[in-house]
């Protein structure tokens, strides 16, 4: 009698990443496909391609970070010829030509608004530091200032009644709203569009969005028509009581001229979760009492963490049943 026949495990397919992971999220993905980690290899990004190209089973997706080690450029799918599915672990695809996928037909999706409830908070609490000088204060307490001050101490703003101004009223932008909305904040926006659901006022120029405010939150993606959307002249139209919030990307804001405006006094504070050339940041700001910053981390929650696993690994088991994508920039 012959002997059943045993059955194969399935291949698993390969998989590009390019983002370091926490150790849950890497052992999921290891138990669905055959990891392929650029950070784990120690290889230059057109070796590590090559020789990913040059498997019998080439990867056909990747997983790439924002600000990273890559850019998913003409050169980058030159390399990886097999690639037709890119998943972005943020909200904005800057670091992905998306003409060059487009023409080469290779999908796109990105994290949604996985983070945006996350970074909505962060841009709250960042603005009520800056305006209530909670940093600062903080700062003064632990370095024993307290007992010789004598009550002397320079006085915070209040957030109720602000005028704030909002560039991108998308995901996030829209729930930074409706949080300051709460606080008795005023809510003006500039968008590519406007948005005929929202009541708030809208701008069509940046410029005149900035005059009109107290306060201007960068929530906008990074593109060629948003860098340095944020410029000597908007900072001059904000004006010395003016307060500038950025949690979207470095390069939306002329970080010298954003510095230089500080240093000056023409603007009187700003809260800065992302910066122009990450991970350095301009050393003039490390002294100033009006600035409150933080390390890129808007996004990062232990929900949202647990969140983007799950996210991404829906998006790519969509791309390799051939069902839709949950979270579609691209299509194929």
């Amino acid at each position: 009698m012959a002997s059943p026949a045993v059955e194969e495990p399935p291949v698993l397919p390969h998989l590009l990443l390019f983002r370091r992971l926490d150790a849950v999220f890497h052992a999921a993905l290891r138990q669905r496909y055959r990891v392929l980690d650029f950070f784990a290899s120690g290889q230059p990004v057109p070796d590590f391609l090559a020789a990913a190209a040059a498997l019998p089973d080439p990867p056909r997706a990747a997983v790439v970070v924002g600000g990273g080690a890559v850019r998913v450029d003409a050169a980058f799918l030159d390399a990886a010829p097999s690639l037709a599915f890119v998943f972005s672990t943020g909200a904005g695809v800057d670091h992905i030509d998306l003409p060059e996928c487009a023409r080469r037909g290779v999908a796109v999706a990105n994290s949604g608004t996985v983070y945006s409830a996350d970074v909505a908070d962060h841009a709250v609490g960042m603005l009520i530091d800056v305006l209530r000088r909670v940093s600062a204060a903080e700062r003064f307490v632990r370095g024993g200032l307290w007992p010789a001050a004598q009550g002397e101490y320079p006085l915070g703003t209040k957030l109720g009644g602000k005028r704030v101004g909002i560039i991108g009223l998308g995901n996030i932008g829209s729930l930074i709203a409706k949080r300051l909305e709460a606080f008795g904040c005023v809510i003006y926006y500039n968008s590519r569009r406007q948005k005929d659901s929202v009541p708030y006022k809208y701008f069509s120029s940046v410029l005149d969005l900035a005059a009109e405010s107290d306060v201007l939150v960068v929530a906008c993606a990074l593109n060629k028509d948003t860098r340095h959307i944020v410029n000597k002249d908007v900072l001059e139209a904000l004006g010395k009581d003016g307060t500038i919030i950025n949690i979207g990307r470095g390069a939306n804001i002329d970080e010298m001229e954003l510095v230089r405006a500080l240093k000056e006094g023409r603007i009187a504070g700003a809260g800065l979760d992302v910066f122009e050339n990450e991970p350095k940041v301009p050393v003039d700001l490390f002294s100033m009492d009006n600035v409150v910053m933080t390390n890129h981390v808007a996004v990062f929650t232990s929900e949202s963490r647990s969140d983007l696993r799950d996210h991404t690994i829906a998006n790519l088991e969509a791309f390799f049943s051939g069902k839709p994508l949950l979270t579609l920039v691209l299509p194929w």
